[in-house]
């Protein structure tokens, strides 16, 4: 394999040394069909490394390129590299979004689904009737000129278009979709050939289509068939459901695909999400009442096994609470823990218990029949204009779900959860329970603890995947948690020089959440953060581990114009702001959508602070995550050849947990030309801290190339530092900042 053949994708000059040492190993992956774990530091070039070999390949060997990510501004990245590549080589892209965003008359998937199919059969039926006006001019013509045959065969054709006709008129109650039908009735050849002329963005699709009154989604569906190279976030390919669908608009089976995950250490936490399986009592109140205007013989089965199960429910959450705890619910899912260590959890033994009838596993699979059948007739009436909207069957989605609770949730890697949340304070009463708006209702949940079985399947059916990260070390970790097997592994730190940047490790207090309301602890960081805010010649970017301790920063600090980054606001344009400004702090969540997958360049954020160890919220829910990691790896016998002790919190817990601070880190020193630091404020960084309490230190979580470069110093050294480090780089104008303030 010459350098030629796959540097012909590259769309730059000339890829640095590493680069092209990566594409090779990567190349050679692929032939042998291994899966590649990439890590790579900040200005490695991750994704032209591992896009340029994969789309040599799939173009060799006829295959299609998917790189997915979850963070958006990746995705408008990836566009720019797919269309710098596209200039100089013929390539097929097209970035691909979901239909949620793409709508033009705002419908739910089932209702276009159904919209779709409806349209589909109108303007098969109008083109039957074309053809057959066409046969039977073309026969009138015949028997004028006195071929008696043709007369009885127009004779024949008139009977079949006036049936034709008959059925068009049926559809004139049905519902159907005025966008999609322009699709179908259009001629696209001018579409395809603007849409392959550049990588087009989701949002030009669909202004392009909402301007001819044509369904942008369905347009880009078509057109992603047979492409070189899509761009997509990750549902596409880590829910089941939506990746067998992604695959048939492709055109193509699974093995015949090569993925790249971008920011791939979220793919772990990303698949849990999509495993989880969920059920409300509203769902079950609806199918019920659903229930009561069927007549069947079923109805009874389907009945029992229902109102047992919402009735086990509800005693699951009023047990589950503490004393005083029911008050504290709010808008948002309260969880509770129902689990229980040597028996099945409390929702499961309360329905159990309070189960009569002739035996549940019969009744369920009686409820599940009946729901198919309802469901098939709702799409029925709603395609035969019966329905102005297409009715979704609350019975087979609770069936569903209670067979499946009774099945799976004692299985290993399972946690059975309730939440519960207050009905709408807006509201008089729930539309949903008959709740008054004062009382809560609940949710049973199934949630996947072990990613792996999720993502084991998508791995070994895929042709081969890259999963690219700046944070995928420890790679063994990585192939457990995912169900990675013959992988190739490759690891580039940091390419630009190493006196630009600086890693500063600050003995202060370890913030363990029992000091954090210390005043000398407080009054330690605060003058930590205006130290290093004082002694930037730019914007500091400070990450805490909680929005809480965000905010109370901000207000303490009085250094630097703020922005406190808080949930629930638009992050991008507070960002705009902060990195158009020239001495701003910017006060955030370590767990927010800052710290990762965005670009501080140059003065933009010339320090990053990160306060203490942003560990997550331990919750009964990441508990059973560290016991499941616990069951599953901590064992020497469990498979993986690795087991070790301690190993749910490791892999559950503390190695997320490092991976965060260092995506944190990587926020600033962006290119060869950019400078800046990098502050850890907290004990437990420190070589002391391996030493006096190595129970607490997470230094050695971090790899040994980061660790060299980490500068253990005390809280009033950290200025002098500073001075000295930016002194050097001349990044100061006029007269540098006196460390005393």
């Amino acid at each position: 394999m010459s350098q030629a053949s796959y540097l012909r994708y590259f769309p730059f000059e000339q890829p640095y040394d590493h680069q092209q040492e990566a594409m090779g190993q990567i190349y050679d992956a692929l032939e042998d069909k291994s899966d590649i774990l990439f890590e790579g530091a900040t200005g490695t070039g991750k994704t032209l490394a591992s896009l340029v070999p994969a789309l040599e390949y799939a173009r060799e060997h006829d295959k299609t390129v998917v790189i997915t990510t979850n963070v958006h501004q990746q995705m408008r990245q990836f566009r720019r590299d797919a269309s710098a590549i596209a200039e100089t080589e013929d390539l097929r892209a097209v970035v691909f979004r979901g239909k949620g965003s793409m709508c033009h008359i705002d419908v739910d998937y089932q209702e276009c689904q159904a919209l779709r199919d409806t349209t589909r059969d109108l303007v098969e039926v109008e083109e039957e009737q074309a053809e057959l006006e066409r046969k039977q001019g073309e026969l009138l013509d015949q028997s004028q000129a006195g071929n008696s045959d043709a007369a009885a065969a127009r004779s024949s054709v008139m009977d079949e278009l006036q049936s034709v006709e008959e059925e068009l008129e049926e559809f004139a109650d049905r519902a159907t979709c005025d966008h999609y039908y322009r699709n179908l009735t259009t001629d696209n050849t001018d579409f395809f050939a603007w849409l392959y002329d550049d990588v087009r963005t989701p949002d030009e699709i669909y202004e392009y289509a909402h301007e001819r009154g044509q369904c942008g989604y369905e347009l880009l569906k078509e057109g992603v068939e047979g492409v070189d190279l899509v761009v997509c976030n990750y549902h596409h390919l880590l829910s089941p459901m939506i990746r067998e669908q992604f695959f048939r608009w492709l055109g193509r089976d699974p093995e015949d695909v090569i993925a790249i995950f971008d920011e791939a250490h979220n793919v772990e936490s990303a698949a849990r999400d999509h495993a989880r399986r969920t059920l409300t009592e509203n769902t079950i109140e609806s199918a019920l009442d659903e229930l009561s205007g069927v007549e069947d013989a079923r109805v009874e089965n389907a009945e029992n096994v229902l109102e047992t199960f919402l009735g086990a429910l509800r005693e699951a959450y009023d047990e589950a609470f503490d004393f005083g705890e029911r008050g504290s619910v709010g808008e948002n899912w309260y969880d509770l823990a129902i689990d229980n260590e040597n028996r099945r959890d409390d929702l499961t033994l309360s329905f159990l218990q309070t189960y009569v009838g002739p035996g549940y596993e019969g009744e369920i699979d009686a409820a599940l029949e009946l729901g198919a059948e309802l469901d098939k007739r709702y799409e029925r009436e709603y395609k035969n204009g019966e329905r102005s909207v297409r009715k979704e069957c609350q019975t087979l989605q609770a069936a569903e779900f209670v067979s499946q609770w009774l099945e799976e949730s004692a299985a290993m890697g399972t946690y059975p959860v309730v939440s519960v949340r207050r009905a709408d304070e807006n509201a008089n009463q729930s539309v949903d329970t008959g709740q008054t708006d004062d009382e809560i209702y609940g949710r049973a949940e199934l949630y996947t603890c072990i990613p792996n079985q999720v993502t084991r399947a998508l791995f070994e059916d895929l042709h081969a995947s890259v999963l690219m990260s700046a944070t995928l070390r420890p790679f063994d970790v990585t192939e457990d948690v995912l169900g990675l097997e013959e992988v190739e592994t490759m690891a580039y730190g940091a390419q630009f020089p190493e006196e630009r940047r600086r890693t500063y490790t600050v003995d202060t207090p370890a913030l363990f959440a029992s000091k954090r309301d210390e005043p000398a602890v407080q009054e330690t960081i605060t003058e930590c953060i205006e130290d290093t805010v004082r002694m930037t010649p730019g914007n500091t970017l400070v990450f805490f581990p909680s929005y809480g301790e965000a905010e109370r920063y901000s207000e303490r600090v009085d250094m630097g114009t703020t922005y406190l980054d808080e949930p629930g606001t638009a992050a991008d344009e507070l960002r705009e702001r902060f990195t158009d400004d020239d001495n701003g702090v910017l006060y955030t969540s370590m767990w927010g959508t800052l710290g990762e997958g965005v670009s501080y360049d140059g003065d933009d954020a010339r320090s990053v602070v990160v306060v203490g160890v942003p560990y997550p919220h331990l919750d009964e829910r990441m508990q059973a995550v560290q016991d499941a990691y616990e069951e599953t790896f901590g064992d020497e016998d469990s498979g993986t050849g690795r087991g070790e002790e301690g190993a749910g919190w490791r892999y559950a817990v503390e190695i997320p947990t490092v991976r965060k601070t260092r995506q944190a880190l990587g926020r600033v020193v962006r290119s060869p030309e950019d400078f800046g630091a990098r502050i850890l404020l907290d004990a437990r960084y420190t070589e002391r801290a391996e030493m006096e309490m190595p129970s607490y230190a997470v230094r050695g979580s971090f790899p040994a190339e980061e660790r060299s470069e980490m500068i253990d110093m005390t809280p009033e050294k950290l200025k002098f530092g500073l001075l000295n480090f930016y002194g050097d780089r001349d990044a100061y104008e006029g007269t540098p900042p006196s460390p005393t303030g």
